[in-house]
């Protein structure tokens, strides 16, 4: 009878144990996965000690703010649809006061290969026309009435609208997680509304450094730079002069930037050098910058000499801030 009841009880306990162990089995069971959102916000602003466009200042090399919003489509992890807008605070020689960006594109990637690729309006509302006392051109064609109210005291002229847009193509190869470079291409058929051609074409690096060079601190640094040329048409005759009546043909130029970032979670600090080999006088005829000055900077394109600093060489301390909705706010 003993027996019988040790064989009972040792049997109740296998059974037991195996019913705990099915159990537990079930209770650490992996959820399903979380459903796929296609949709994310990016957002962000900055300030900056002076607002510089491919090696020109925008801001009279004076500080600028900048804030920008993109809404954001996921098709799959490869592949991203955009739109966005951002504004910045500029001065123009048109005294426009802002800059207005409208954008959208696709964004595909292939593995260590990120490709953008798109559509970026440049808005300049506000904006001012600057010729002068003379009811036409140098090559006789007729000047609006509001420009001919209006001169700049050093020669330069300037359209009221000089809103434009560009076609663009980048591609970013990630090499690891220190190292990665890119190619950029950009192209405007009215560049500045000027008349005259644009083409940008760039190369890119960029030095991340490892996550625990600050220890544990959260704070992360980077190393980058760009080397570019600005290849530019000919103008249309609001801008000519007397020996090129019919427009000037602009100046290409290269341009260049290297500079030292730090990141602390949403925030980056950045440090930055930037330059050209564009002269003083090719740089007030391509700017119309109203505050140029002189008369000895006399290029074939800038009979009057008149030189500005507009596009020279310019240190950038630029502090932003950059989220999503998808990262930053769930």
């Amino acid at each position: 009878m003993k027996k019988i009841a040790l064989l009972a009880t040792a049997l109740a306990m296998v059974t037991g144990s195996a019913m705990a162990a099915d159990m537990a089995v079930k209770a650490v069971k992996a959820p399903p996965p979380a459903p796929f959102d296609p949709w994310d916000v990016a957002f962000g602003g900055a300030i900056m000690s002076d607002y510089i466009f491919r090696g020109v200042t925008q801001s009279n090399h004076q500080p600028s703010v900048t804030a920008y919003f993109e809404p954001r489509y996921n098709v799959n992890k490869d592949l991203q649809l955009y739109v966005g807008t951002s504004a910045e605070s500029i001065s123009f020689a048109n005294r426009a006061a802002a800059e207005v960006d409208v954008y959208g594109g696709i964004r595909p990637t292939f593995g260590p290969a990120a490709f953008d690729i798109g559509v970026w309006g440049y808005l300049y509302p506000g904006g001012t026309c600057f010729f002068g006392p003379f009811a036409t051109d140098f090559a006789g064609n007729a000047i609006s009435p509001d420009c001919q109210q209006n001169f700049l005291q050093n020669g330069n002229v300037m359209k009221k609208n000089v809103s434009f847009f560009e076609v663009y193509g980048k591609l970013n190869y990630t090499i690891n997680d220190n190292w990665a470079f890119g190619v950029n291409e950009f192209y405007s058929p009215d560049f500045l509304n000027s008349g005259a051609w644009g083409n940008y074409a760039s190369i890119t690096g960029k030095y991340t450094a490892p996550s625990t060079i600050f220890g544990s601190s959260g704070v992360g640094m980077y190393v980058s730079g760009e080397f570019g040329r600005q290849w530019l048409g000919t103008s249309d005759s609001f801008y000519g002069v007397q020996a090129f009546p019919n427009g000037i043909k602009y100046a290409d130029y290269d341009t260049w930037n290297i500079g030292i970032g730090f990141t602390y979670k949403v925030f980056t600090l950045d440090l930055r050098y930037s330059g050209t080999d564009l002269s003083k006088g090719n740089c007030s005829a391509f700017t119309s910058a109203y505050n140029a000055s002189g008369n000895t900077n006399v290029t074939p394109i800038n009979p009057l000499g008149t030189g500005s600093n507009w596009c020279g060489n310019a240190g950038i301390a630029k502090l932003s801030f950059d989220l999503t909705a998808v990262t930053n706010l769930k």
